[in-house]
This record gives structure tokens, C-alpha cells and sequence, in this order.
């Protein structure tokens, strides 16, 4: 099978399409044929190695352990190993694994769920990281209730712009969203109240306090954060961006409840888990119509480096998406 592959750490020169054995699907996993592949900031981070830190957690000191690129997928089941029962040749699935940058590629089962009927494949594929950290975001760390005011940083980025609508869809009674200029029509278009344009207007000068706040981009400091809070608001941190080589931004996300110990707001950092419960609980709201992936551009396999890089770019208006 054809499948894009990286040696070692680096740029996206250092993927390369090649052929490569087939996947045999092993205890509790089953085979997918890759139908689209989503493209996530951890597909970066594990195509560079960087922050170094994720070196530590088992992905490869010196190389990448795992050598295909691709964590999001959508596709057809072609073989189950033993164990499966959740699952059958011929079912439509989506979720995560090691390799969908693939024709071919293998998933755990609890990693995996039944793709929403109204979704393409290429729709899908961007739903499994970036729709169930958004989902845990809004439900879990952030508890967001009937009436709340929620601000959404990064909401015109792959987990912000599920954000947005998950926090309508669990009530929120307005969502203001910051992204920037480029990006200010599609985060109307997801159903935020109010946008803001950050290139032109400072959120925390508006005189606006949230009693949630979802911050996706990674950058600001927690002491700018608090003071649009309410006194007893919630400050979610998702995943860590813009940081230096080591940690990479995630001492925010680590160091952000110990601020709570002293104020009477919480601070938390997501790190979000893969579970097929969560990607039922978010299908149930893509069928319902509360939930729409939005897709910027559609690359071909041979193309998934150049996806890599737009992506990293910053300029993608919701998610860009590998379609095999």
C-alpha cells in the first residue's frame, strides 16, 4: 500500500510517499480502508519532534517510533482481529490511530465509532481529535451551562470552531469567539454571538466578563486571562502552542491549577483522551444538526506534506483534510 512516511525529524520535506506493507489487524484492532485523513497540530509535532518533551512519552528520542504520519481517520472496516465486537466488514467508521496518512491503516476498537451518516468521509475525518477535545473542553472542564457567557480564543482553528458550536449546543447564551480577520466570517457562519477581530481589537480592553473561557491558542499570559473572568469563572487551557522547543507552551496547561489553590476562579488544562463514548456522544450531535465540521481545503495523499505546512501557517479556517 501507498503510504506517506518519515526516517527521521524534521520539515515536511522528510515525508515521503512510499510503498509499504500492508497493516494485519492485531487482538482488539480492526482494518480500515482510509477514505480521508484529518490533519491536527500533533501531526506536526510528531513530524518535527518537537517539543522535545513528547520525545519522553514514547513516540522516539532520536526518531519517530511511530514512521506514518496521520492521527484522524475516516474509512471503510475491511478485516477485524480477534476480540471485535463492535464492528464488521463494511461499516463506516471514524476515529484515531497511528498511520491514516495510508491507504491502509489499523485502529483500536475503543478508539473507533460509526461515522455520522450525514458527514463525507472528508467531513469526518477532521471530527476525531479536534471534535472530542472540544467536546471535553466545553462538557467536562469547562461544565458549561444554560445561560453562561463562554469566549472561545482560537475559534476559527480546529478545535475552536467545534467549540463554538458545542457551547451552543450545551446552551451557552453567548459565545464570542477571537480569531482573525481571515477567519471572522466562518466563526459568524459556526454561530458565535460576537467575533473579534484580534488583529484590530484587545478582548481583555473590552470591558466583557466570561464565566468561561476556552483558550486554543496557547500565548496569552494566565494573569490577562483572569481579569475577564468572572469571580468565579472557568479558564480551560487546550493543549499548549507557542512555546520554546522544550516544553512547548504546556507549563501553561501544567502550572494553571496551582493559580486555582489561590483565587476563587479555576484554572485547568485540557489533555484530552480518545474514547469511542466521545465520539458517539459527538456524532449524536453532528446528526442532530448542532455540530458541523467545517473544512478548508482537501489534499490528495501525495499532497500531505503540503497540507502539514499549510496547517502549521496558522491561516486554515476550521481544519484542512487528506482525502485517499
Amino acid at each position: 500500500m501507498k503510504a506517506i512516511v518519515q526516517d527521521v525529524y524534521g520539515n515536511a520535506d522528510v515525508l515521503q510517499l512510499r510503498d509499504i506493507p500492508l497493516p494485519v489487524p492485531g487482538d482488539g484492532e480492526v482494518l480500515i480502508r482510509v477514505r480521508a485523513a484529518g490533519v491536527d497540530q500533533g501531526v506536526w509535532h510528531l513530524m518535527t519532534g518537537r517539543p522535545y518533551l513528547l520525545r519522553l512519552f514514547g513516540f522516539g528520542l532520536k526518531k519517530p517510533k511511530f514512521p506514518v504520519r496521520g492521527r484522524e481517520v475516516a474509512g471503510v472496516v475491511e478485516a477485524v482481529g480477534a476480540g471485535v465486537t463492535r464492528f464488521q466488514l463494511g461499516d463506516e467508521v471514524f476515529g484515531t490511530c497511528e498511520g491514516s496518512f495510508a491507504e491502509f491503516v489499523c485502529a483500536r476498537e475503543g478508539r473507533v465509532a460509526t461515522k455520522p451518516a450525514n458527514l463525507t468521509f472528508e467531513e469526518a475525518a477532521v471530527a476525531p481529535i479536534s471534535g472530542v477535545t472540544a467536546l471535553q473542553a466545553v462538557r467536562d472542564a469547562g461544565q458549561v451551562t444554560t445561560g453562561q457567557k463562554v469566549l472561545i480564543i482560537g475559534a476559527g482553528g480546529g478545535v475552536g470552531s467545534f467549540a463554538v458550536q458545542v457551547a451552543k449546543a450545551f446552551g451557552a447564551a453567548e459565545v464570542t469567539g477571537v480569531c482573525s480577520t481571515g477567519k471572522m466570517e466562518l466563526v459568524r457562519s459556526l454561530g458565535a454571538d460576537h467575533v473579534i477581530d484580534y488583529t484590530r481589537d484587545d478582548f481583555a480592553r473590552a470591558g466583557q466578563h466570561y464565566d468561561v473561557i476556552l483558550d486554543t491558542a496557547g500565548n496569552r499570559p494566565l494573569s490577562v486571562l483572569r481579569r475577564v473572568l468572572t469571580p468565579r469563572g472557568t479558564l480551560v487551557i487546550v493543549g499548549g502552542e507557542g512555546g520554546g522547543n522544550l516544553t512547548g507552551g504546556f507549563e501553561r496547561s501544567m502550572g494553571a491549577p496551582l493559580v486555582s489553590l489561590f483565587s476563587g476562579q479555576k484554572f485547568k488544562g485540557l489533555v484530552s483522551t480518545e474514547n469511542y463514548r466521545d465520539l458517539e456522544a459527538l456524532t449524536m450531535l453532528i446528526e442532530a444538526g448542532s455540530v458541523k465540521p467545517a473544512v478548508d481545503k482537501v489534499y490528495a495523499l501525495v499532497e500531505a506534506p503540503a497540507a502539514v505546512e499549510y496547517m502549521h501557517e496558522g491561516r486554515v479556517r476550521g481544519k484542512v483534510v487528506v482525502s485517499i
